[in-house]
């Protein structure tokens, strides 16, 4: 169910600030909406996995907050993220 070290560092590279910023709040959001989407597809075919339905809850709603605090603190660079991402508001 993890993304592959070879993705997340790409998603670093393009969502981070620096080649190894793996901890900014853009690069998370990131990374969790590419564990989002591969847990989605998963769901799809298995239905009645419920835990791994459980950790899907889990990881929307942090993405959630990590995107209500970036809303707060940067708007510009959220609007973008949202753009790049293909996330409904």
């Amino acid at each position: 169910m993890a993304i592959s070290k070879n993705r997340k560092a790409e998603l670093v590279k393009e969502f981070g600030k620096k080649e190894l910023d793996s901890g900014s709040t853009e690069v998370q959001i990131a990374i969790l909406t590419e564990e989002i989407n591969e847990l989605t597809e998963h769901l799809k075919v298995h239905i009645h996995d419920y835990h791994s339905k459980r950790g899907l809850l889990m990881k929307v709603g942090k993405r959630r907050s990590l995107l209500d605090y970036l809303m707060k603190n940067n708007v510009v660079s959220y609007r973008e993220l949202i753009k790049k991402l293909n996330l409904r508001k």
